[in-house]
């Protein structure tokens, strides 16, 4: 607790540095791009188009409203392949200036999250346009939208805490990640129902923190009503175990970054 305590006044200290981190990697992104910002709301859109012609047209997916059933899923693991991927290399490609001057660590990870979690919000823009083509009936329950999204940019936050560290030991990770991170978008319902899960293996699908994200946000858009109590403990615990976990791991190896940089 001390040690969460003494970060967040670090955070307060170093607030401009960690601004000018966010800026900086969200301006890097789209740097000689064309389109530019423009892609942040092109690329769910696209992903939807192909996944919704393949999944309702050759697999016959039955699922209502299968659109904006889709796109929840894209956006939110969207945001977690992009803001993990980001954050696995934060300190490796920083390691100029960690070797040089004296800068909390941590907060190259949490600002890769951050800078990405821009994207999360703007990819809200098209998610929203979706539901008003499909003619999706908002209610007072779209204000628990935050909840989910902050759940998960906490949980992003703790990956990505457990990946750089595991980036400066062992530079593989990365390598190790990307094949992960795809067994972990099929593991995930995004564009399958969940009804299709075995029930014998469902508890190792509640074990994944994105499915009770991405059910939370169905849940408010789709049904329009609140999820039940369980939910919102299941979002809190898988969001805050990992980054307590991450935290922790992140702590205890900082000391030795520079000696493997």
């Amino acid at each position: 607790m001390n040690y969460l305590i003494n970060q967040y006044k670090n955070i307060k200290k170093y607030k401009f540095l960690l601004q000018q981190l966010i800026i900086r990697d969200f301006k890097t992104k789209y740097k000689r791009s064309v389109l530019g910002v423009l892609w942040s709301f092109l690329n769910p859109l696209l992903t939807l188009a192909v996944q919704f012609i393949v999944f309702s047209t050759i697999f016959k997916s039955d699922i209502p409203n299968f659109a904006m059933y889709l796109i929840i899923g894209i956006v939110f693991f969207n945001f977690f392949t992009e803001s993990t991927s980001m954050g696995l290399i934060s300190i490796v490609s920083n390691a100029s200036l960690i070797t040089k001057v004296y800068i909390p660590k941590y907060i190259f990870p949490v600002s890769k999250v951050l800078s990405s979690a821009i994207n999360l919000l703007l990819s809200m823009i098209p998610l929203f346009i979706v539901a008003l083509i499909t003619g999706v009936r908002f209610t007072l329950a779209i204000l628990l939208l935050p909840f989910s999204l902050l759940c998960t940019i906490i949980f992003c936050i703790g990956m990505s805490f457990i990946l750089s560290t595991a980036m400066v030991y062992f530079r593989d990770t990365q390598f190790l990640w990307g094949v992960i991170s795809m067994l972990w978008m099929y593991a995930t319902p995004i564009f399958y129902p969940e009804s299709i899960l075995p029930k014998n293996l469902l508890i190792l699908f509640k074990m994944n923190p994105m499915y009770h994200f991405i059910r939370f946000a169905r849940a408010i858009i789709l049904n329009g009503a609140s999820p039940e109590f369980k939910a919102y403990l299941f979002c809190i615990i898988a969001a805050f175990v990992p980054f307590i976990i991450g935290t922790v791991i992140f702590k205890k190896a900082q000391n030795g970054f520079v000696l493997h940089l």
